[in-house]
């Protein structure tokens, strides 16, 4: 076994914040940046300043992410890996949710997952570790990509400092603002197209939008550098384990393979024997016995990939009588696994009936499903006991998935659940569904008065704003609400 020993930098080299080691992350004091990389990632930051809302879904996310995409792919040589272009596809695929759904939960999810796509492609990882580490990577590269700038500026003869660049930028910024106000108080046609045009003249808090193009620029020259000096963060990935006796794993995966077993023989009565026999076996409401083990049977199936992930660490491949047992008792496991997902979205789907869909149990529906995805991976690396494919499988399960759910709309299902629910029962939780996004509108566009102008009157949907803060979904509810405005509210439904 070989000893890692961390670089001691040379006098007047940047320290590594972290100081990796040197088969992780060699120290950098030969590549400069191009010129070209620097000022598209200046403009990329200005594009930033001027358009990128955080708490704003709008088209102003996937311009900024393909102009982030655009600097690292054609301004850093060489040309760029074919996985590379399909994880910023991927990425920007994500991004483009911002610009079509109004859910906060769900455009969170896709930014999150947007840049661990991206970071996991840029630096080419493929073990558990390596995707886990990718999203931080960037983080730790600010006196390394300080370096490399000042190194582009002192090879090239000196260059344009970066200070002289930032003030001639905010002197010209300046005069477009001033001069552009008077011409446009002069004519008002040209103050509407100036106005769609120059985001720069309606910059209300200058101070945040400062801080969030130097966020995006630094976030560009990170992207850049990280192209040209990737790190391998698939070099802190444990070691193989250590065979174990075949005993020490299989009593206690076959122990938990005849639990299962007993729990899927109870749950076929159940599915067979109906309602009634449900009742009365229970003691219970049908709905309560759908609440009481959701959650449970969630928590088995997380840590049911717990004891896979461990078992399979202890299996000596070398011996074809432990390959075989193997498949037998985790492909036994992997199955009864399966039907153990099945039963929790089986009484998801129960609980959804009685009370309603919400946010919350949509979501751990979905990531009960996503587990259940993951269970089939898992019997498909456990046929030839290699898996090295299964974390990227798994990160394109998660990338799918949740486009599907961004496809799906799920404010707009739930709310179409819940009118459904009301036609059926005459049942519906207005000061749940007041707190939807603009997703919902179509939906709840549908219930008659006075539920209707209840549900819709605390939808907030915006007001009509600049070109980069559009949104598909508050596009469309401002349109059904100018068709049909919002009437009065009845205190019964309040």
């Amino acid at each position: 076994m070989t000893t890692t020993i961390p670089h001691r930098p040379a006098a007047g080299a940047v320290p590594d914040p972290l100081m990796w080691p040197r088969d992780v992350w060699r120290p950098d004091r030969t590549s400069i940046p191009p010129r070209a990389t620097v000022g598209a990632a200046l403009g990329v930051g200005l594009l930033g300043a001027l358009t990128l809302q955080p708490s704003v879904a709008g088209v102003a996310y996937p311009l900024t992410g393909i102009a982030v995409a655009a600097t690292v792919l054609a301004t850093v040589p060489p040309r760029p890996r074919p996985a590379l272009l399909v994880g910023a596809a991927a990425a920007l695929a994500l991004l483009v949710v911002a610009a079509l759904r109004d859910a906060p939960g769900l455009v969170l999810a896709c930014v999150l997952l947007s840049w661990l796509v991206w970071t996991a492609a840029l630096l080419g990882t493929r073990t558990w570790t390596g995707h886990a580490l990718a999203p931080f990577v960037p983080w730790c590269t600010p006196l390394r990509v300080a370096g490399w700038v000042r190194r582009g500026r002192t090879r090239s003869g000196g260059g344009v400092p970066l200070g002289r660049v930032l003030v001639v930028a905010a002197v010209s910024v300046a005069l477009v603002a001033v001069f552009g106000a008077l011409l446009v108080s002069a004519d008002p046609e040209f103050g509407a197209v100036f106005d769609a045009l120059v985001p720069s003249v309606r910059v209300r808090n200058p101070l945040g939008r400062l801080a969030v193009g130097a966020a995006v620029a630094a976030v560009a020259l990170s992207a850049a550098y990280l192209r040209r000096r990737p790190p391998r963060p698939d070099a802190f990935a444990p070691a193989p384990g250590r065979p174990s006796a075949r005993w020490e794993w299989a009593v206690p995966v076959a122990a938990l393979d005849l639990l299962f077993a007993g729990f899927v023989a109870v749950q076929l009565r159940e599915l067979f024997g109906g309602r009634g026999h449900v009742l009365r076996s229970t003691d219970l409401t049908y709905a309560g016995y759908a609440r009481q083990g959701f959650w449970q049977l969630c928590a088995v199936t997380a840590l049911t990939l717990v004891v896979i992930a461990v078992a399979v660490r202890r299996i000596d491949r070398t011996r074809p009588r432990d390959r075989v047992l193997a498949r037998l008792v985790l492909g036994a496991l992997c199955l009864l696994s399966l039907v153990v997902v099945a039963s929790a979205v089986h009484r998801m789907s129960l609980y959804e009936t009685v009370f309603g869909l919400t946010r919350l149990r949509l979501g751990v529906m979905v990531a009960e499903l996503w587990f259940g995805a993951i269970v089939g991976l898992l019997l498909a690396a456990g046929w030839r006991l290699r898996g090295r494919w299964l974390p990227t499988a798994v990160l394109v399960s998660a990338v799918a998935g949740v486009l599907a759910l961004a496809v799906v709309n799920p404010d707009g299902y739930i709310a179409e659940r819940n009118v459904q629910r009301y036609e059926r029962t005459g049942d519906l939780d207005v000061g749940y569904l007041r707190g939807l996004s603009a997703d919902a509108v179509p939906a709840l566009d549908r219930l008659p008065e006075p539920a209707r102008s209840c549900a819709l009157a605390g939808v907030d949907i915006g007001a009509d704003g600049a070109w980069y803060e559009y949104n598909a979904a508050r596009s469309r509810a401002r349109e059904i609400l100018r068709e049909r405005p919002i009437g009065r509210c009845e205190p019964v439904w309040g």
